[in-house]
């Protein structure tokens, strides 16, 4: 999916005592064994600072479902908490096996073994309930009316604002949202209560974001405001299909397919419980793509 893909990051730092200090911490984490497996556990990989997916208070709705998976598989959730944004779980802890389940990946991300889809969510224009704009697809003229468009540097809503030459007008106001922070050799994330929040206080005409990661802040403010989602049809300059809607999974190491069919077989057993979560969280949800066989995932 979107923006929750893997990226190499880091910072340049100033003194080599630093530099010394750092490295003998990454050394002692390596070096430190991953607890033994225990089939009463499932252990969740999981960011402390990703609201709304995950956050340590359990309030984040990934967190919600990690718990209805465990109690499905007959075993105790445990979160294996990060300080760091979710981008980074695959790489710092699923494989290091900290941790052995990854929950909310794009369905087939080639570094991991992924389940069978348990969601698929679109990408939403984020407007005012008044609003003047009719901005329903990205084919809407009335996109061009719109002073300020808000969305994250790199994400698919920067590809189309460039095909239709909306994106230089838009530039200083995206930078904006992250403190005009450069985003070289570190992870910026847009926090999207504000992009949210920018469209509800009147300083953007509309927002751009991914459902699931907008939709309890457009929820918290649904007296002003109102989601509409964005066809999957949307091609870039050279005619090319450029996705919106994107199917969620949960992930495992490769090497670890037992557990994923475990996964699978339990994830029948609680569609509708993790339905309702999704639900109350507010995301519009689409319906999962079909494979050939005419069955999901």
């Amino acid at each position: 999916m979107s923006f929750r893909s893997d990226q190499a990051a880091g910072v340049l730092l100033s003194t080599a005592v630093v530099l010394a200090t750092l490295a003998g911490a990454a050394r002692a984490a390596e070096e430190k064994a991953p607890e033994p497996a225990d089939p009463s556990v499932l252990r969740i990989c999981a960011s402390e600072v990703e609201q709304p997916y995950s956050s340590r208070n359990g309030e984040g709705f990934e967190n919600k479902i990690a718990k209805v998976l465990a109690t499905a598989m007959d075993r105790k959730a445990k979160f294996v908490w990060t300080d760091k944004p979710a981008i980074y779980l695959v790489r710092d802890q699923l494989d290091k096996k900290s941790c052995d389940v990854v929950i909310g990946l794009d369905t087939g991300d080639p570094r991991v073994l992924t389940s069978k889809p348990y969601y698929r969510a679109p990408y939403v224009f984020v407007l005012p309930k008044d609003s003047k704009l009719d901005i329903t697809s990205w084919d809407s003229e009335d996109l061009k009316k719109a002073e300020r468009i808000g969305m994250a540097q790199d994400s698919p809503a920067q590809v189309m604002l460039e095909k239709l030459g909306l994106f230089n007008r838009n530039f200083n106001y995206m930078k904006s949202l992250i403190g005009f922070k450069s985003k070289r050799n570190q992870y910026v994330r847009v926090p999207p209560e504000r992009l949210v929040g920018d469209v509800a206080d009147g300083k953007a005409e509309v927002a751009v974001g991914f459902a699931p990661e907008v939709a309890r802040y457009a929820k918290a403010r649904s007296d002003a405001l109102k989601l509409v989602v964005i066809p999957d049809n949307a091609t870039r300059a050279d005619g090319q299909h450029l996705p919106f809607h994107f199917d969620q999974s949960f992930a495992v190491r490769k090497d670890d397919a037992q557990l994923l069919a475990d996964i699978n077989t339990a994830l029948e057993k609680v569609r509708p419980e993790i339905e309702s979560i999704l639900k109350e969280e507010g995301i519009p949800l689409d319906e999962l793509k079909k494979t050939p066989e005419g069955r999901q995932g």
